[in-house]
């Protein structure tokens, strides 16, 4: 193709709102252009881009045993009350109600549509496995998108799902995905590591995601240097730490709690500083609802609670939460993930500054955990490992402005059931609740933090969706029984904002063959030389004969101007023809990477061109 005839409009200005290399870099080479926040336009060499990484999935996919369909943006709302992700999501689904008054969203992913789909035509165990695929926009409504294509609201995304007969069957078709994955990865010539993760939204029982690492990447990978391990931050698990037993006993025989005024200073910080202690030195006593109760939900149970106070109804949907309190040391975090699995439930969340009062009897930011479990305050107790090891430190005093110094944990909250409560099973529970931070350890071996972009997931579903949504078959034996599914996704924008943003330096983008734009540029350097331009036309019809994707830049423009726009688009090979080297009958070659060029007779630049490309592709470069 012809630059003179493609709309390539690059600028040199970044822009102000572009705060990782990918986005600055795709608006500067004319790739994609804003229409919202959130939401661009893809250009001619962007969509070339995207379009390439969707041909590399596609084959992929095909040749796992994968079949093509197309399903809808457009879904309606009632199949997603079905499996009560219409709550999961909140916020981030994009909802609206037709002239017809019907509701419906705009997809996020599509497990309920594909369910649905195989429920009505999927009657027999001799029609599975069964693995679909598409290659569709999504539109998640974002709190707040930025980093370009990385975090936008509408992006274009492979997803797939497999219906198997049993789990041994979903095993394999996962299996078969994660390879599949593999392949299209290095096809694509990025660079990833393979995580455990956790489902989200989404579900089931085990994932893993594909990162890109790169140092501005949004997601944190955590591995053990050999990698070993390697997990996202919602599920690194880290080992326990040691508990002194010498310190503990030492500080079980010291001083009794000692409650101290604290007026207004709610948070770690604000406690550290006023009491002149250290966050490590903090027991911080989170109190938390499970399950998770919609606050319109929980405003209504109450008001009707308390006009109707004999109502069996009501008093059964009041009663269903539970209300847990949480230890974690001041400089750790929830996890509320782990927090989950531990609990055995699908959604918690913070307990209301109301919840939190009735159970402790003080304000948000002064709860304790003294006296809760013994006086039946809440229904479990859950604390980290990294508090049990504490000797001592300050906790909450359950008194509004006022926290208790010298608390010992075994010794003035229990670290175990009491036995006086053990009937009612473990209400006291000691587990990795938290997120992993630098220093720890995953099974003896320091864990490392670095930065990573998420371009696939896979997921086992199981029976989630197929019990919800009636997806059954027939057994040989004529047992009806629900397909077991997995899901798969890729995220084709992220492939493509992932090759820049870890390949690209101060000139611009470093991009891997396979997905570039184009493979080739030839730059013609004298326009007005008419056997410059038959030499340079020459050898850009015989690359494309010899089936390399190739530009012309055929503009009048200076050479300066197309050897900055030939930097900044990134394509990986490039061939210069100018008047200097015509005379002595040569062309240059260069790849992107090189720091200079390397001169070849003008009769051998086509040859020798393909042969770089082909290397290259090899390479996966």
């Amino acid at each position: 193709m012809r630059y003179s005839q493609l709309l390539i409009p690059t600028v040199k200005e970044v822009p102000a709102d572009a705060e990782i290399p990918s986005h600055r870099l795709m608006i500067r080479a004319g790739f994609i252009r804003k229409v919202a926040s959130g939401t661009y336009i893809y250009l001619p060499l962007g969509l070339r881009m995207l379009t390439k990484a969707s041909q590399i999935v596609r084959e992929e996919m095909n040749a796992a045993g994968a079949q093509e369909i197309l399903m809808p943006i457009l879904q309606p709302m009632e199949l997603w009350r079905q499996t009560g992700r219409d709550t999961d999501y909140g916020e981030t689904m994009c909802r609206f109600t037709d002239r017809h008054g019907r509701e419906n969203v705009l997809a996020p992913t599509a497990e309920e549509v594909v369910t649905t789909l195989v429920a009505g035509d999927v009657r027999s165990y001799k029609q599975l496995p069964l693995n679909l695929y598409q290659i569709a926009t999504k539109f998640r409504d974002e709190f707040r998108p930025r980093f370009g294509v990385l975090r936008s609201r509408e992006f274009l995304m492979k997803d797939a799902y497999s219906f198997d007969a049993d789990f041994a069957g979903l095993e394999a078709t996962y299996q078969k995905m994660y390879e599949a994955y593999r392949r299209i990865f290095d096809r694509c010539g990025l660079k990833y590591v393979i995580v455990e993760a956790e489902s989200g939204p989404i579900g089931g029982s085990a994932s893993h995601e594909f990162m890109a690492p790169c140092p501005s990447g949004e997601d944190i990978i955590v591995h053990t240097e050999d990698y070993s391990y390697a997990a996202n931050i919602e599920k690194a698990e880290v080992d326990p730490l040691p508990v002194n037993s010498a310190e503990r006993q030492a500080a079980a025989e010291g001083p009794a709690p000692e409650e101290v005024r604290t007026p207004d200073k709610r948070t770690i910080d604000e406690v550290c500083e006023y009491l002149n202690t250290k966050p490590q030195e903090m027991i911080k006593t989170l109190i938390y609802c499970a399950p998770a109760l919609d606050k319109e939900r929980l405003k209504r149970i109450r008001s009707e609670k308390a006009k109707h106070d004999g109502r069996k109804k009501i008093d059964e949907e009041a009663s269903s939460p539970i209300f847990v309190a949480v230890l974690v040391r001041g400089d750790h975090e929830v996890n509320e993930n782990k927090l989950k699995h531990v609990l055995g439930e699908e959604s918690i969340a913070l307990a209301d500054d109301t919840d939190v009062k009735g159970i402790t009897e003080a304000d948000t930011g002064f709860a304790g955990p003294m006296g809760l479990i013994e006086q039946g305050k809440i229904e479990r107790l859950i604390i980290d490992h990294a508090v049990e090891a504490m000797p001592v430190g300050v906790a909450g005093a359950n008194i509004t402005d006022h926290h208790m110094r010298n608390v010992v944990p075994g010794r003035d909250f229990p670290i175990k059931t009491p036995s006086d409560l053990s009937r009612s099973g473990e209400i006291v529970v000691v587990a990795d609740i938290r997120n992993a931070v630098e220093g720890d350890t995953h099974q003896g071996k320091p864990l490392q933090f670095p930065r990573g972009i998420e371009i696939g997931h896979v997921f086992k579903l199981g029976v989630k969706y197929s019990e919800k949504l009636g997806a059954t078959f027939l057994d040989e034996n004529g047992s009806e029984k629900p397909c077991v599914m997995g899901c798969y996704g890729i995220g084709i924008n992220r492939i493509v904002a992932a090759a820049i943003e870890v390949g690209n330096d101060e000139n611009g983008c470093i991009l891997p063959a396979a997905i570039a734009p184009f493979e080739v540029e030839v730059l013609i350097l004298n326009n007005d030389n008419t056997e410059v331009v038959a030499e340079a036309e020459r050898i850009y019809n015989e690359l494309a004969a010899g089936g390399a994707d190739v530009l012309l830049d055929d503009r009048d423009a200076r050479a300066g101007v197309k050897f900055k726009d030939a930097d900044l688009i990134g394509i990986p090979l490039r061939v210069v023809v100018g008047e200097r080297g015509l005379k002595e009958g040569t062309a240059e070659i260069k790849r992107r990477t090189d720091d200079k060029p390397k001169k070849v007779a003008a009769s051998e630049a086509v040859a020798e061109t393909l042969k770089i490309l082909e290397e290259m592709k090899d390479r996966n470069v």
